[in-house]
């Protein structure tokens, strides 16, 4: 059994991610915005048996959030060996942004990217004293290349990968893995915004949270870094 921190768990791929763990007989405490979400969701807590999930007020532009995220998830239970990260923003600001797109800018940066590096770096001791510990996180394709002119979504999404890589460098001696996922097109809210490719020809979140799950299954030595998902063609 793991024990998972999940943000981003409320809709789409995180709730997708939390509600496979959970039928997987794992442990998940998850990070959210709005406690009231879940009521009456899939992973909704009056759904499961006791101390199978935790909910945990998480702003991702606050750090003390995620300082007290992690606290109550040790509280709970005693701490846990894996990290899924689902949360993000999209943010259509182009290359040639306008003046007063700054702080836009810095927004998308800080959920997307510092946001992550602050909630793993607090948690690193406790993955560490684990022996075992995870790192998921769902970077996107927009990590990887850029296409169009998605100049700040793109962007903080590189820095993400980078980060992603540091933290599989430092983390290696310590037995713990990370796994960068980086999907196209995934049906959820955000990609019906800025994509007309039909739903059913999306990766479908569901999918995106069989692969979670098969990696935490995996054994050490088999751990993937990068996995790309292409729903259609690219060049």
């Amino acid at each position: 059994m793991r024990t998972i921190l999940i943000s981003g768990a409320n809709r789409g791929i995180g709730l997708n991610i939390a509600y496979k763990e959970l039928k997987e007989g794992n442990r998940i405490s998850v990070g959210i915005r709005d406690l009231e979400s879940l009521k009456g969701s899939i992973i909704d807590p009056d759904k499961w048996p006791e101390r199978r999930i935790l909910i945990n007020k998480y702003d991702a532009l606050k750090k003390k959030s995620a300082d007290n995220w992690i606290k109550n998830t040790v509280n709970e239970f005693g701490g846990f060996d894996s990290i899924i990260n689902c949360s993000g923003v999209l943010s259509k600001v182009p290359f040639l942004y306008k003046d007063g797109d700054e702080e836009e800018i810095l927004n998308t940066l800080n959920i997307n990217f510092l946001a992550i590096w602050n909630l793993c770096r607090l948690s690193w001791e406790h993955l560490c004293a684990s022996g075992r510990g995870r790192i998921i996180v769902l970077v996107s394709m927009s990590g990887k290349r850029s296409k169009g002119d998605l100049a700040a979504y793109s962007s903080s999404k590189f820095a993400l990968m980078g980060l992603c890589q540091t933290m599989r460098n430092k983390g290696w001696g310590k037995n713990i893995r990370i796994s960068a996922i980086c999907p196209s097109w995934v049906n959820t809210e955000m990609s019906k915004n800025i994509s007309s490719l039909d739903k059913s020809k999306m990766t479908q979140p569901e999918d995106i949270a069989e692969i979670c799950s098969t990696i935490l299954k995996l054994p050490m030595q088999s751990v993937p870094f990068e996995i790309s998902l292409n729903c259609n063609y690219e060049i």
